[in-house]
């Protein structure tokens, strides 16, 4: 029944951002919901971890027993026009999503700006894109299909065991395995999308009243420089004419300067780190304006191709400014020589029960470095201010936060942890990360 029940001898696995590495026991390939509980029958002693793309940077999909790589369980399952609910197998990338829902006019609601996870995986850590109004993919979910550490395929909703899934739509895969999602779509729509360099201070001080007055908006603010490229994205009807880049226009911008350029400002910080401030000068005169417009899927999402490492934190909304001029101020007071910009986002409240937007109005501020330099200084530096604030960090990004540390932050920490207990009490789809962050 198993697709492949041990691929070869175990291979190194590492993530992405090359943050993480492990050589798991055993290689599964699961094919289907049936596959899984297969695996699952046959290793009752084993820890079984699912994995996709890789695209975490925390060790969250660490698997040192059994790695179930998913990519097998990938597609479009079904569409309800009237509900405009789709359900996908939990291996399909992101990047597959928005052209599967397209011949039949529906899009995801919010995006994050990048889609190379699979589905299973940005939902299960708690992505998200941009914009108060909007909450995190989480928030999107409708039904899961859950294998459990027993082997039984177990649907959870709001009318399905409803008494898990306050827990089960947002499991950092210490639950079960999820094998399918369904997602409440909502009719295509065009984004137009503007990029401006405006000056950071500006952008501070205009930060929380530019994101209520948009659907979406972030920015991105270069270290060692006073400019911010702020990106403003609105909703139109899917009708409406669009003004995509041309293509020597996205070349120049996209592939030329924001990833060939990048590129060499990363590798000379690692060569000549007192370089790095006169080079975000020269990217950040060079990030020019631009205004274009497409389908929803296509707008959302940027191409990234240099690696790094990222931790972000979700505060109160009203917070954020104050904390990123602490950061540049923290920067400034060490002579930090930081060649990546970072990033500020939002996202509406919701009542998921390990959403960092639980039950308030949140904002993201993300610090990232290139894979090759190490980030832990810079890192905890700055999750200490982080912590201040109330903060609560991306699961699927890197932190150092203790179990003790999150119970403080969210007050429905213990409320998860039961859902756990009862689902997996034996801890099979625990590993190290998890015991961190949720206890033994």
């Amino acid at each position: 029944m198993t697709t492949t029940t041990n691929a070869g001898p175990p291979a190194l696995w590492r993530n992405w951002g090359r943050s993480v590495a492990v050589t798991p026991r055993r290689i599964e390939r699961p094919g289907s919901t049936a596959d899984v509980q297969d695996i699952l029958s046959r290793s009752p002693g084993d820890s079984v971890k699912a994995i996709g793309t890789g695209h975490s940077f925390s060790a969250i999909a660490e698997a040192a027993g059994v790695q179930l790589v998913m990519s097998g369980i990938s597609g479009l399952v079904d569409v309800d026009r009237g509900s405009k609910q789709a359900t996908f197998r939990a291996g399909t990338p992101l990047h597959q999503v928005g052209k599967l829902l397209q011949p039949y006019g529906l899009a995801l609601e919010n995006m994050g700006d990048i889609d190379r996870q699979t589905i299973s995986g940005a939902f299960s850590t708690g992505t998200h894109g941009t914009g108060t109004t909007f909450r995190g993919l989480a928030g999107q979910l409708r039904a899961v299909l859950l294998v459990t550490a027993d082997g039984q395929a177990l649907p959870v909703s709001a009318s399905d065991n409803p008494e898990l899934w306050p827990a089960v739509r947002l499991g950092l895969g210490a639950l079960g395995v999820v094998t399918e999602l369904t997602v409440q779509c909502v009719d295509a729509f065009v984004l137009e999308a503007t990029e401006r360099r405006e000056p950071l201070d500006e952008v501070l001080e205009s930060f929380a009243e530019r994101s209520a007055d948009v659907d979406h908006f972030e920015y991105y603010w270069f270290p060692h420089t006073g400019a911010a490229l702020t990106k403003t994205n609105i909703r139109r009807p899917a009708d409406t004419p669009t003004r995509p880049l041309s293509l020597a226009g996205k070349w120049l911008d996209e592939e030329l300067l924001a990833n060939g350029l990048f590129s060499l400002t990363c590798r000379l910080g690692v060569r000549a780190p007192g370089l790095t401030p006169r080079v975000n000068r020269l990217a950040a005169r060079l990030t020019g304006s631009r205004s274009f417009s497409g389908p929803s899927h296509d707008v959302f999402v940027s191409n990234r191709s240099v690696r790094f490492t990222e931790m972000e934190y979700a505060v109160p909304l009203g917070n954020v400014s104050e904390v990123v001029r602490r950061i540049r101020e923290l920067i400034e007071r060490k002579r930090w020589n930081i060649s990546f910009p970072i990033e500020v986002r939002s996202a509406a409240a919701d009542d998921i029960l390990l959403s960092t937007a639980f039950g308030r109005s949140t904002g993201y501020v993300a610090v990232h470095r290139y894979f090759r330099e190490r980030p832990d200084e810079y890192f905890q530096a700055v999750e200490n201010i982080f912590r201040e604030y109330g903060g609560r960090p991306h699961w699927g990004k890197l932190n150092y936060a203790s179990t003790d540390y999150l119970a403080g932050v969210y007050p429905r920490f213990e409320d998860f942890l039961r859902v756990r207990d009862r689902l997996d009490p034996a801890r099979r789809f625990g590993n190290r990360y998890l015991s961190r962050v949720l206890g033994d």
